[in-house]
């Protein structure tokens, strides 16, 4: 980390309450950090704006594995995006519910087609992606 600067920051009173509430349930020790934190996110959104931006990003996908070939039309897909696909993670939920986490590594673009094609599958109650900068 470099030399720290110090900034003022003009905010409406009711606006700060509730960020302090926030910052508190979070158990942040300072608003520093968290502001600091929310400048890092913005950050890492804005170079994971552009398609051909390099990313990391974990899918999420919880699904009932007996809905007729889900399993197997979900191993096709990864298996077709081996390359992007870093690691898998299969966990039983309970006995119909299965949840994967996925690993994918690659350009924005590709890596969001992927998880769309996954999470728009038929059978697959829910997904969801989150990116950050690979660099």
């Amino acid at each position: 980390m470099g030399e720290l600067a110090r900034i003022g920051v003009a905010i409406d009173e009711e606006l700060l309450k509730r960020f302090d509430t926030l910052n508190e349930k979070r158990g942040y020790t300072n608003r520093s950090e968290a502001f600091r934190d929310l400048i890092r996110d913005a950050l890492i959104q804005e170079s994971t704006m552009s398609p051909e931006s390099p990313v990391v990003g974990a899918l999420t996908l919880v699904y009932d594995h007996h809905v007729r070939m889900l399993s197997d039309k979900l191993t096709e897909i990864q298996h077709d995006h081996h390359e992007e696909i870093v690691s898998t993670l299969h966990v039983h939920l309970d006995h119909d519910h299965c949840l994967e986490v996925l690993v994918l590594r690659g350009q924005c673009g590709s890596v969001q087609k992927i998880a769309d094609r996954l999470i728009s599958t038929k059978g697959v109650q829910h997904g969801r992606l989150t990116l950050t900068a690979a660099g």
